[in-house]
């Protein structure tokens, strides 16, 4: 039986890298799939995905008007029409919509490809992302991938820095950046009072 899975992390856990290597492990069998990332999200340009190893490969984009269910029943890979798809892996889920999420579950269910997303759990305010929310509520098959935090604990949680590497507590929920923007930390860095300190050593070095 198809499933939806998530798959989530803090940053900087391989979710791009996980995903990256799945296509690898289909397509070197002979299978097609669907790889589709936030359109938004143009750090290494649009409609591409690409790892912190150097790992990197086009893909289609989604965004807020993407109907998963249309896409489907196009029942084509792209730019190869009538292929079967074997299955969906979709980058940067956090930034699906919650009816987004319902398609990509109700596709799994009503056709035999299973559906990979990839994203983050929660924000810089530690507030669950809503593509993120209806993941956690409609995936069949949760896996939460590890990173480690500055003090050595597993980073769950996302900092937000500024341009002088003092953490960011207020402002809209997406800003694309990475390294400079953001630190996975543990949940006791994350409460700790490194918020009012400037460059916490081994936290915002």
């Amino acid at each position: 039986m198809s499933k939806l899975f998530f798959r989530f992390a803090a940053m900087n856990a391989g979710k791009s890298t996980a995903l990256l290597q799945t296509a690898h492990n289909y397509e070197e069998r002979g299978m097609k799939v669907r790889i589709f990332t936030a359109a938004h999200d143009s750090r290494a340009g649009t409609g591409v995905i690409a790892s912190r190893l150097g790992l990197q490969r086009q893909a289609e984009t989604f965004g807020l008007s993407t109907v998963f269910d249309s896409a489907w029943l196009a029942g084509t890979a792209a730019g190869e029409p009538g292929q079967r798809i074997a299955c969906v892996l979709i980058d940067e889920a956090q930034f699906l919509t919650p009816d987004q999420v319902r398609q990509l579950h109700r596709l799994a269910h009503q056709h035999p490809v299973p559906v990979v997303a990839y994203g983050l759990r929660s924000d810089f305010r530690g507030d669950a992302f809503p593509g993120s929310a209806a993941l956690l509520t409609l995936a069949d098959d949760l896996e939460e991938m590890k990173t480690i935090c500055a003090c050595g604990r597993k980073a769950s949680m996302n900092l937000r820095l500024d341009g002088g590497g003092c953490r960011v507590q207020q402002g809209e929920q997406v800003m694309i950046g990475g390294n400079e923007s953001y630190r996975a930390v543990c949940p006791t860095c994350f409460y700790s009072d490194s918020a009012e300190r400037r460059r916490a050593p081994g936290l915002f070095a």
